[in-house]
Parts: structure tokens; sequence; C-alpha cells
């Protein structure tokens, strides 16, 4: 890890978990079909310029604002912060790490009051709030329980260079490491973080940042990802299918992975495991593991790890991008001489008579 960053003397705001995303679309009808009609996500309110919409068991006014704009991007990642006192905590512990901030004691979007957004060290807006408006809690509305119903968001995942700065960065910050993938050489690939008692509120992804890789959303069951996917087919829509579904080695999950209108990534989510003990172990995967993206060992699109949204400053401007200097895990497990095995320790391939490791050429991944 290079150019490390401080640990701030002023005590960390206490953050409860992942409470919303900002996205910035391009079209908000589109956005609005795609949320609102295909994935079922309920419409608290919406003008012509932003639509809030929040899922099946939230009680907070949304998990996601979808707001008009000129160029598709992340405006905001949003944490909620167990009291108002910990929102000022928020603003002191960024301003001594030298971060810009900006506070709104009526908030940045509706449903949410006092709160403070900041640019964080490694360039994502992140926010945080304790006071929001409260509404109907959907919970027990079954007449309005869809197939594929999206019932809590789940996680987010950001894209950044160097992912042991960022993991000292959010360990500081109060996150705890749930899973992460190592190599040999001790370069990390990417690291699972959480407050919730989950695999993770968000996760960090290694690659050119900051960007982010994906909003999370979860369901029940298994059955309503399926769902989610008939649906898509059925209406055509099966090229916005990117990865899945599937099930993940790293946090267990049953996964699916989904593009929006302006190519936002969107994950459906279902049954990780709880992490909420303080000697909770940490999983430490290795970056040749052929089973740690996806369980069955099936491949991993090159898509997914090349592309993710822009980011905004405070000022609504894109922030550029800072280029990863340790290798990159699709060069290391899809290159050409990239190989990854599916049984460690299994150097003579004499389990069931199979090849040595379970190995698979770079480009069958």
């Amino acid at each position: 890890m290079s150019n490390p960053i401080p640990t701030p003397s002023v005590p960390a705001p206490d953050i409860l978990r992942c409470a919303y995303a900002e996205l910035v679309v391009t079209d908000l009808a589109a956005s609005r079909k795609f949320y609102v009609d295909v994935l079922g996500l309920h419409v608290t309110e919406e003008d012509e310029n932003q639509i809030y919409l929040r899922s099946f068991e939230e009680f907070i006014h949304h998990n996601l604002v979808l707001t008009q704009g000129p160029v598709a991007a992340l405006k905001a990642m949003a944490f909620r912060v167990r009291s108002n006192a910990d929102v000022d905590a928020a603003e002191a512990y960024y301003k001594e790490l030298g971060c810009r901030t900006e506070r709104r004691t009526e908030g940045f979007v509706k449903g949410i009051g006092d709160s403070v957004r900041v640019e964080d060290p490694l360039g994502f807006p992140y926010e945080f709030f304790f006071e929001t408006e409260h509404v109907e809690r959907l919970h027990m509305r079954y007449d309005i329980y869809s197939a594929g119903e999206l019932v809590r968001l789940d996680h987010f995942n950001q894209v950044t260079p160097d992912v042991q700065r960022g993991r000292g960065y959010l360990e500081d910050l109060g996150f705890r490491v749930t899973e992460d993938i190592k190599d040999e050489e001790g370069t990390t690939y990417a690291a699972w973080m959480h407050r919730k008692g989950t695999v993770h509120d968000t996760a960090l992804t290694g690659g050119d940042g900051p960007r982010l890789h994906h909003v999370a959303f979860s369901t029940h069951e298994k059955h309503n990802i399926i769902q989610i996917c008939d649906k898509m087919g059925a209406l055509r829509m099966s090229d916005r299918i990117e990865r899945g579904p599937g099930r993940h080695g790293v946090s267990n999950a049953f996964y699916l992975y989904i593009l929006d209108p302006d190519d936002h990534r969107i994950e459906i989510y279902t049954q990780d495991y709880y992490t909420g003990d303080p000697d909770n172990p940490v999983i430490t995967w290795d970056v040749h593991d052929n089973q740690r993206r996806d369980w069955w060992g099936n491949p991993v699109v090159p898509s997914w790890y090349t592309e993710a949204s822009k980011v905004l400053d405070l000022d609504g401007n894109v922030q550029e991008l800072i280029e990863r200097t340790d290798s990159s895990e699709m060069a290391v497990t899809v290159g050409a001489d990239g190989f990854s095995y599916t049984r460690e320790k299994d150097e003579d391939g004499t389990y069931r008579g199979e090849a040595a490791k379970g190995f698979k050429l770079g480009n069958q991944l």
C-alpha cells in the first residue's frame, strides 16, 4: 500500500448501514420503466426531474434516487448513521482528513433531513444522515408482492486503484472485512466490508477509479432472481443480463447482474450469511481459485471487470480516473497465461482421476 490515508484523531461516525444511492440517468422515463415496470421497485414520489424508489421492506423514504442529468453517473452513496451527533462526527472526521464537505440541514434530496456529503479520500461522494421521513413499510403487502420482489438495499461496490489503501481507510471508518481476494505476493484484488452484520455494505474492487461497480438489492429467495431473468427474457431484454444467475464463492450469495438503460450495473442478490459477531473470521480467497467469483466455476465476462459507472464530485463534475498499477484480476486469471484451479493442493490430479487441481486454461474462465 502506498500513500496510506491517515487516521483522524476525532471519532468516526457510527454507521448503521448503506441506505440509498443517487444515480444520474440520461432518460428518466426509460429508467422508470426499468426500475419500476421491470424490477418492481416502489415509487415514493416523483417529479419531472427525479424519481424516489424504495424496496419492499424499507421504511425510510427511499433506497434509490434517479436524477435526470446530462451524464450517467453516481451522484451519492448514502449511509445512515445512529444519530444527528454522528452527522456532526462525520463532518468533523472528513474535515480533519482534508476532504471537501458540504452540510445541508434540509438535506440534499427529498425525504432526508440534516446530512453531510463529502468527497472522500478515494474520490467517492459519500453522504451521512440520520433524519429521514418514514413511509409505509410494505413488508406485509403481499397483494402487491411481485414474483421477483426486491426487498432490501444490500450493498454498494466501488472500483478503486489501491484496494489495500481503501481497506485501511474504511476500517478506520468502522467497517469490518468479511472476505478478500489476494495472491501469493500479497496483492489485494478485492475486499468486502460491512456495518450491518451481513457480508458487506460496500466492497472495494481493484481497477481504475473512482467508479461505481454496482448497487445491489436483495430478494427473499433464489426463485425471485430466476423470475427476473424469465421476465427480462419475455420482454426481449436478455441483452441487459450481463452475468448470472449463479452463486458466488465470495459471500456464498446467489446473484444476477443486469444493466439499466444507462449501463449502471445492478446486482440482484440473496442468501449470504451473518457476520455480526466481533470475532467473525475473515475468509481470504486465492485470486487463482476458479470458484471465488462463481461457485460453479462459470466464466466472468470481461465487461464485469472493465466497465463501471462514472462518479461525480460535489459540483457535479466527473471525477478523473486514477489508474490501477497493481495487477489486474482479469489479467492474472483470464489472460493468455492465466490459470485458475478448482482443487487446491491436488498436485497429481488424484481427485477422481481428473486433471491436477482441476486447472482450466485462462480463456475458458
